[in-house]
């Protein structure tokens, strides 16, 4: 992969680098982060820089791109990216830069085209980045070969496309095996977009993201969600009841005789999947519980597989139950602005005003995402308050946010060629 040349300027970041090493070393784990975390336009910068430009993140769904030519772009930050599907059906990433004038070549979210062609002037690119043709006044000896469109990494596996902008990303392939194992039963090949959201909530992304990985504000919240969402997805967890540890070990037997994987399986914190009841007697996140689509996924046999929960730090949680699926991507755009992008996913061959009905299909999500817009962004005005200071978080209503600020702090570290802070804590007990 050709290295991106950064810019010969001196790093304007240095200086909050070095302060963000120090207040990541400094913080108090199990309370939230110091304000400029959530606010401030440098850090912000630095998180663009260090996470977003180094982690992998979730883009898009491969059946968004089925065939040859079929393109999705994706803003990450001032860069953006074209996801194209190639000959043999080979899944491509490039920056959407033209190697002329540096034009983006893509200027919609999503298409369908024979060659990537510059709009400025109709420099031609094959679906793989060769430069086919850049006009006869570039000289005889112009060296097409020379300018191929810059590459990005991008890998596949369940149904999903992530991208990292990083010359060398961290390792992700045990958990690409396992995604795939989890999802086989759903044939993502045959699945396809029924419905699809995208609201700006007034929010660091990490406010977004920390409202996601706790349902200590559900009850309080959330009516439609839990209409047929459990609050706990683990049988060790301490909240978890009798009820409902008998209701997950009839479930697991079911669906271990559909041969449906369950077992909770971790990645470090940046990955977890595992497979929970919903609310016994409902099956599908619906205001009434009940199948939004008649045509079931894949292989399934039965719509009762209650959720498959996927969490892909920093940007993407999703749910996968027997009738459709609901996928989340997060992408920042300022310090207090984040878009969350909602996807409900249908088998192909189910028909609309048939098999489902998108209103609703995604009236429980479109609440929910309404409502957990509005927490985060009055999360984010009381954060800007001069009285905001770091509080603490549940050890049990809130170990997900815990782990999550973990994962970051872990990796802003890293990626700044510092020890990671729990790391320098086990040693300094040592």
């Amino acid at each position: 992969m050709d290295p991106i040349v950064s810019s010969p300027l001196d790093d304007p970041l240095a200086a909050v680098k070095e302060t963000t090493a120090n207040l990541l070393h400094e913080r108090q784990r199990s309370f939230s982060l110091p304000q400029p975390f959530y606010n401030d336009a440098r850090l912000f910068a630095l998180d663009m820089q260090e996470i977003f430009a180094k982690e992998w993140l979730f883009v898009a769904m491969t059946c968004e791109i089925p065939a040859k030519g079929n393109f999705v772009t994706v803003e990450i930050g001032n860069n953006s990216v074209i996801v194209v599907r190639g000959a043999e059906g080979e899944v491509h990433a490039f920056h959407n830069v033209c190697r002329h004038r540096g034009s983006r070549l893509c200027v919609k979210d999503k298409g369908k085209l024979a060659k990537l062609v510059c709009p400025y002037h109709q420099w031609t690119y094959e679906l793989d980045g060769r430069l086919l043709f850049a006009g006869s006044n570039m000289g005889s000896d112009f060296d097409l070969g020379a300018y191929g469109l810059k590459p990005v990494n991008v890998r596949t596996a369940g149904g999903f496309i992530f991208i990292s902008l990083a010359e060398h990303p961290p390792a992700i392939d045990d958990f690409l095996v396992t995604l795939e194992h989890y999802l086989e039963p759903y044939h993502m090949d045959d699945v396809k977009v029924a419905v699809e959201s995208s609201i700006v909530e007034q929010a660091n992304w990490k406010l977004v993201i920390e409202n996601n990985r706790e349902c200590y504000h559900c009850n309080g919240a959330h009516p439609e969600l839990l209409n047929s969402l459990q609050e706990f997805d683990d049988t060790d967890d301490p909240r978890a009841t009798p009820d409902y540890k008998a209701l997950v070990a009839r479930k697991q037997a079911d669906w271990d005789g559909e041969a449906v994987p369950w077992q909770l399986k971790r990645f470090g914190k940046r990955n977890r999947l595992t497979r929970t009841p919903l609310l016994d007697g409902t099956v599908s996140m619906t205001m009434d519980g009940q199948p939004g689509c008649n045509k079931l996924m894949g292989r399934l046999t039965s719509a009762d597989m209650g959720s498959l929960r996927i969490l892909h730090l920093p940007n993407s949680w999703n749910h996968f139950m027997g009738d459709h699926a609901v996928v989340f991507r997060v992408l920042p755009l300022g310090p207090q602005q984040t878009v969350v992008t909602t996807k409900w996913l249908v088998h192909k061959d189910a028909v609309e005003g048939v098999d489902y009905d998108p209103a609703a299909l995604r009236r429980v999500w479109d609440a929910t995402n309404d409502q957990d817009r509005r927490l985060a962004e009055e999360n984010q005005r009381g954060i800007n308050s001069m009285a905001y200071e770091p509080g603490p978080y549940s050890e049990t209503y809130e170990f997900g946010v815990i782990d999550f600020l973990d994962w970051y702090s872990e990796r802003m570290l890293v990626n700044l060629g510092h020890a990671p802070a729990l790391q320098l804590a086990q040693g300094q007990q040592g």
